[in-house]
């Protein structure tokens, strides 16, 4: 990236002095010509009338008279429009601040749930409230598989049946079956059952994440805590942090396509991803884990950074603590409205200036905005993508900034963090109308599930 801000030099060279892994940055938008206004128009008419009303009465009373009223009265009957551009600005902003539509409007019309206790799998179908045991026929691993997904996690570890007898149950505790010649997971698919012929039920058990277990204080904009964020990853290019990332499973981390693309030359043994740590005086030469494979989406442009997110698999698994660990991904058709607290981090530049970058893990609370209000003419005029979703200030008091690409927009679901973005691209950091934009994780489940599940 080479482009001008603010009258400082190239970004290109600061990055490479700075920052090897920068954030991309979007072009000052150029000064449009200021055009004469509306109102400025019909103060000249009426000047002009004004001079030829005068010339007029030279020639004569009523030869004047008459041209004063001509060209006065419809000027001051007439109401002034805005020009094209502010009534464009005026409709899209306050149309996006009202009535916006939520960033997933789908609903579940059958939807499941894992009891953390026993891992008895329930399911609830929309016509019934309640939540129905699942009996064991007609069920099958890939069935498992599709339900973890669904959920979020990134694969099924362990499903069996479970006797009726060893289970304390409600006595008005209900069943549903599935039925294999319908399939999938629609509505169709589960039968109620008053008992199960088998006499079993499903024990399900999906891949961990979301969990923090030395959740700590959250306190927004300061030094991280060990443990706090235990997905964070660090994607360093030899001993250099470059970019963000997040942890998925043992062998698998997410981070932007872009951090890869910028450095598409660089011998794949030069790449390491750190996990656990919260500063990097810690790191040592050769530490970390070796990637095997960059996959970045196959989707990815340059040019506006859509599809920005790549996927690393690691040569060797990372060992999970209770400092490191995997974060949730999106469950299927779920709904986070604008406004929903979430939770940005990493070791990038902590001021706008682009002068400092930290070596203790930052984080900071950002809330999300709808992609109709980012795409009005007043904040990015339509550049932000379907696979694109932005949070932030519209004041521009906390943001991500350069080093922090690839890294986590994470949000809370309950006791579960999912992660809803990966650190993308922005114009400047923290500028006033400027949120941050990042890349939509729920648009690549399925290339997610099919690359890494």
């Amino acid at each position: 990236v080479s482009l001008m801000m603010d009258g400082q030099a190239p970004m290109e060279a600061q990055c490479t002095e700075e920052d090897p892994g920068p954030r991309i940055f979007r072009a000052e938008p150029e000064d449009q010509q200021q055009s004469i206004s509306p109102a400025g128009r019909w103060c000249s008419r009426r000047c002009g009338c004004v001079v030829l009303g005068a010339l007029g009465l030279l020639a004569g009373a009523s030869v004047g008279s008459w041209l004063l009223v001509l060209c006065l009265w419809p000027a001051a009957s007439q109401t002034i429009p805005g020009s094209l551009q502010d009534e464009d600005m005026n409709w899209s902003c306050s149309e996006a601040n009202g009535g916006e539509a939520p960033l997933s409007s789908l609903s579940r019309t059958v939807s499941f749930r894992i009891n953390t206790e026993d891992f008895l799998l329930e399911v609830q179908v929309r016509a019934r409230p309640d939540w129905l045991l699942v009996c064991h026929e007609g069920w099958s691993s890939a069935l498992g598989v599709r339900i973890c997904r669904s959920l979020g996690h990134l694969r099924l570890t362990h499903h069996k049946g479970v006797n009726l007898y060893d289970v304390k149950l409600n006595k008005s505790q209900e069943f549903a079956q599935h039925s294999p010649r319908l399939g999938g997971l629609l509505e169709e698919a589960w039968q109620p059952r008053v008992d199960c012929s088998s006499g079993q039920i499903v024990s399900l058990k999906c891949s961990e994440c979301g969990a923090r277990p030395l959740a700590s204080p959250i306190v927004g904009g300061q030094a991280v805590a060990p443990g706090r964020w235990p997905w964070q990853a660090s994607v360093a290019l030899g001993s250099w942090h470059t970019c963000g990332g997040s942890v998925l499973a043992p062998h698998w981390v997410v981070t932007a396509a872009h951090c890869m693309h910028s450095f598409r030359l660089s011998p794949l043994s030069s790449w390491r991803v750190h996990v656990g740590l919260v500063s990097h005086s810690m790191v040592r030469p050769h530490q970390g884990a070796v990637v095997e494979r960059i996959i970045p989406h196959p989707l990815y442009s340059a040019q506006n950074h859509d599809y920005d997110v790549a996927l690393l698999r690691l040569r060797t698994p990372l060992h999970f603590s209770d400092t490191v660990g995997a974060v949730c991904l999106p469950a299927e058709e779920q709904d986070f409205p604008r406004g929903s607290q979430c939770w940005v981090s990493g070791w990038g530049h902590t001021d706008p200036s682009h002068t400092h970058s930290s070596d203790t893990l930052q984080d900071t609370v950002v809330p999300l905005l709808s992609t109709q209000l980012c795409n009005s003419s007043c904040i990015y005029s339509g550049a932000l993508t379907p696979r694109m979703l932005c949070a932030g200030y519209l004041d521009g008091r906390a943001d991500a900034c350069q080093g922090d690409s690839g890294g986590p927009l994470v949000c809370p679901d309950g006791g579960t963090w999912r992660l809803v973005g990966v650190v993308s691209w922005g114009r400047g950091c923290a500028e006033p109308s400027h949120p941050g934009v990042f890349a939509k994780v729920a648009e690549f489940l399925d290339w997610i599930h099919n690359t890494a599940g």
